[in-house]
């Protein structure tokens, strides 16, 4: 005769509760927060949200061209061409880009803006960008 070896034990059932519902969802684009305390005494202070916004800041910094400079008088300002062939001219101050890109120097072969870019910290930084003219 075989012998059949005894059934394993049954554990007992422990159920587990999912606690991830508060958690942001990491394909949905992060919503502007409030700064936190620390945030403002860094020194950077987060961007206006109820700040009306310029056309060029509809546009991705990478599909803005730089194709030429003005100048009248002792002001210089940059001619940029956006991916739907629109020109813009440009000054020091204006902003561009979805980093909240403000323009801080232009010359005649380059443009320079700081963006602010919010960390996975919720802590905003500036970034220094340039934008080369296009021949």
């Amino acid at each position: 005769h075989g012998r059949i070896p005894p059934l394993p034990e049954v554990q007992p059932y422990e159920p587990f509760t999912y606690n991830a519902f508060d958690l942001t969802d990491p394909f949905k684009p992060r919503q502007i927060q409030p700064p936190k305390a620390s945030a403002v005494a860094g020194g950077i202070k987060p961007p206006d949200p109820n700040r009306r916004k310029e056309p060029l800041e509809a546009y991705p910094l990478e599909n803005l061209k730089m194709v030429g400079t003005l100048q009248q008088q002792k002001n210089i300002f940059a001619l940029i061409k956006t991916p739907d062939n629109n020109l813009y001219r440009v000054r020091t101050g204006d902003f561009m880009g979805q980093n909240f890109g403000r323009i801080i120097d232009i010359s005649e072969s380059a443009l320079k803006l700081k963006e602010l870019v919010q960390d996975s910290g919720d802590e905003w930084k500036e970034e220094e960008r340039t934008l080369l003219l296009q021949e």
